[in-house]
């Protein structure tokens, strides 16, 4: 049976973009048209993998009036756990899988006068839905993309030739790097868009606070967890007097899900806020990004997809099950 909330999908096209980039069509198996998407929306597509269904995040690449397919990009990493690895090496035109809704906690600012986006490998992704919208608006916006060669960078060609003026290459391997002064002298109302690994993005971010960006004009897009050094295990306290261990290398809604505690959750990398629960006892360590420096500070809540607790047990606000 297909959950409500899904999308049953085949795979109509598989290209190569790169050694290690692939791009996958997908249209309904019944030949409808596909829910509208937004700039910067994503799916999550749904693989069987060793430990169960497997949740993986992929941009929406293809424009967003597009209403019969959907386009992602993948990356083969090394330390695939079954997501990129299964699409590389063993998937076929014609096999089935299930989607989500396509989501959006990466739009575009409509407030933004000019945009700026800054891509690091297959981070490009998200920008090019977000690209085709503003250029069919006439809207201004220039993309800084790196990538290690010339070779390793995804939809080149497409570049090239659709946004010429826009697009600003850089290949680390040839010493050609993006540097931070490309935020210094933009126009009155730039908006900053990053997406790539988590360094290069904080780096980025952190530079354009410091040139006086307001932190509404400063957006990012992570697919993934923040990475956290040496995480602590602790004991969560529920109000049903129930104590359950958190160890280091599972997030605290795993944990909860795990134990049959049903916690509303969407993007699970501390984006969105929809798991967000209240504190009661306890000092919680935000990872998140969804929360204000000031809501962080009060530790009236936290967000167990992410966060973790300072202290050895953290007491919060949940009951049913």
């Amino acid at each position: 049976m297909i959950s409500e909330n899904r999308i049953k999908v085949r795979i109509e096209a598989i290209a190569s973009e790169t050694k290690t980039i692939k791009r996958f069509t997908f249209v309904d198996v019944d030949n409808n048209a596909l829910p509208a998407f937004s700039p910067g929306s994503h799916i999550i597509l749904y693989l069987n993998g060793r430990g169960g269904e497997l949740e993986r995040r992929y941009s929406l690449i293809g424009s967003p009036d597009s209403t019969y397919t959907y386009q992602i990009a993948v990356k083969l990493h090394e330390k695939s756990s079954g997501g990129s690895s299964y699409l590389h090496n063993k998937a076929q035109i014609g096999d089935v899988f299930q989607i989500s809704f396509p989501k959006n906690y990466f739009p575009l600012s409509f407030q933004a006068r000019h945009h700026v986006f800054i891509a690091a490998g297959i981070g490009i992704t998200p920008f090019l839905s977000m690209m085709s919208d503003l250029k069919e608006q006439g809207a201004s916006f220039e993309l800084h993309y790196s990538t290690k060669t010339k070779e390793d960078c995804a939809f080149y060609s497409y570049l090239t030739k659709t946004y010429p003026e826009q697009t600003h290459f850089y290949f680390t391997k040839h010493e050609n790097r993006i540097e931070t002064n490309i935020l210094v002298d933009q126009y009155i109302g730039t908006h900053i868009y990053l997406c790539g690994p988590e360094g290069f993005t904080s780096s980025f971010s952190r530079a354009a606070t410091s040139l006086g960006y307001s932190p509404a004009s400063i957006h990012y897009e992570y697919f993934s967890p923040p990475n956290i050094h040496k995480p602590r295990p602790f004991i969560l306290e529920l109000t049903n007097g129930s104590f359950l261990s958190v160890p280091d290398e599972k997030s605290t809604l795993d944990v909860l899900l795990e134990a049959g505690y049903p916690v509303s959750h969407s993007c699970k990398v501390g984006r969105c806020g929809t798991c967000e629960l209240p504190i009661l006892e306890g000092e919680a360590e935000h990872y998140d990004s969804f929360l204000s420096t000031k809501q962080k500070e009060s530790q009236a809540c936290f967000l167990p997809c992410v966060s973790r607790s300072k202290t050895d047990t953290l007491k919060v606000e949940y009951s049913k099950k």
